[in-house]
């Protein structure tokens, strides 16, 4: 039996130990990250083992004109959002880890695409009953193809899927941070035991070409719980996004060794589960007219532009201090913004509470919204909306200056083909104050 030895503090983000408690990880630079563990001498040499062998081992290097490649067939998800995601479908072999908010929605579509797909899925959260239960008010049509797995053992469940006549199409742990080895002492969730956990899954892929799915939680921050080796071992990364009070889920790729990244999926959760939005372009688009504080923009995701509604509200603030909330964007920016709009524009900004918003709960991060964002804002303060058919987008800087943003004449094509006409962008306004001239005469 192993023997515990004194008591170390390993960090949550690069699993490393030390014999005392820290404020700041030095190796990764964290900060309260390290938490009090019981390590066994048995946990202690199972990390010293942890060499990631997981591709055959080569001792002489090659010329890369001498390595022969081979064109992997994909499988399909049987969701064309999904397959756009990972690069054009799941490729054999991989392990791609999935994380989200609970009750995003992460278990529902992994269900729905080994169904389509077939395989195995290894439930270490939810009983045999409860995944069937989910599956039946799907009213899936193909329940005989998948082959369920209740347990919180990684161990079994790599024996349960290694002892398969035929290797399955697809494997889904759900989640890694609820199962554990009899190897390691530590509780499930520990560093150790997610750490050694998804290496021998990542192994398991490797070795007879089985693509895994693991489901993994987030932290209060938004990130993947766990330690940072997590994310470096698996060969993508994708986030289920939304909010409680919207059905829109979008399906985000933050790494792919296979395919481009930040590919984004449009879904609509239902009480069938999820449903696929093939028309992105239009899918946050308004239904009806624009009212003052409205602007229509276009945003990059992946490849493709998406319209979107940028939302303000300017009104006088009722306390000493004005208050400025940013929905669906990085809140620092918002401030930069309405610094610049302050000094180099006529508006007093200073005494009005401003709120902010993207329409229908996503969340984005290019600068191409910045001029939609500041015209949002003077359309609230002087209480006028833009011309109908008006698509504004471009980055501004500093200086006020509007600046041209990546993929614009796709942007443009894009919305000429849904016959809008009048463009503010840096090919029609130069600065932040011609913007708004052109946007609102006679202001």
């Amino acid at each position: 039996m192993a023997t515990a030895l004194a008591t170390q503090y390993v960090c949550q983000q690069c699993g490393s130990e030390f014999p005392k408690w820290q404020g700041k990880c030095p190796n990764c630079g964290e900060w309260n990250s390290l938490v009090e563990a019981l390590v066994t001498k048995k946990e202690k040499k199972l990390n010293r083992q942890q060499t990631r062998n997981f591709l055959p081992e080569e001792t002489t290097p090659q010329s890369l004109d001498q390595i022969s490649t081979e064109k992997v067939t994909r499988i399909g998800s049987g969701f064309q959002e999904f397959d756009r995601v990972l690069g054009g479908g799941i490729v054999p072999g991989s392990v791609v880890l999935v994380g989200g908010e609970p009750g995003i929605g992460k278990s529902t579509l992994l269900l729905q695409i080994i169904l389509n797909t077939g395989g195995i899925y290894i439930s270490a959260e939810e009983s045999s009953h409860q995944v069937k239960m989910r599956a039946d008010r799907m009213g899936s049509r193909n329940l005989d193809k998948v082959k369920l797995l209740s347990t919180n053992n990684i161990d079994r469940a790599i024996a349960a899927i290694e002892t398969q006549e035929e290797p399955p199409s697809l494997v889904i742990i759900d989640s890694i941070q609820t199962v554990s080895t009899d190897d390691l002492d530590g509780v499930p969730g520990s560093v150790g035991q997610v750490r050694e956990c998804a290496n021998r899954l990542v192994k398991l892929a490797k070795k007879s070409n089985i693509p895994l799915f693991i489901v993994s939680h987030v932290t209060k921050e938004g990130t993947l719980a766990g330690p940072k080796v997590l994310e470096h071992v698996v060969d993508a990364v994708i986030y289920v996004e939304g909010q409680d009070l919207t059905l829109t889920r979008i399906i985000r790729g933050t790494k792919n060794r296979f395919g481009a990244v930040n590919e984004v999926g449009l879904f609509e959760l239902n009480d069938t589960g999820m449903t696929e939005v093939l028309d992105v372009f239009q899918a946050f688009a308004p239904t009806q007219n624009l009212t003052s504080g409205s602007v229509l923009t276009i945003s990059m995701e992946g490849i493709r532009p998406m319209m979107l509604e940028i939302q303000a509200l300017a009104t006088p603030t009722s306390f000493g201090l004005p208050r400025r909330t940013a929905n669906g964007m990085d809140y620092n920016r918002l401030l930069m913004l309405i610094a610049v709009l302050s000094k180099r524009t006529k508006l007093k900004l200073g005494n009005q509470d401003i709120y902010t918003n993207i329409a229908g709960g996503i969340k984005i991060k290019e600068t191409a919204l910045d001029l939609a964002i500041c015209l949002s804002i003077t359309s609230s303060m002087l209480n006028k909306p833009l011309e109908e058919g008006t698509i504004v987008f471009g980055e501004v800087s500093l200086s006020g200056e509007v600046k041209p943003v990546i993929g614009q004449k796709k942007r443009l094509d894009q919305a000429k083909k849904l016959g809008y006409s009048k463009f503010i962008t840096s090919e029609t306004v130069k600065n932040i104050s011609q913007a708004i001239q052109l946007a609102f005469p006679n202001t």
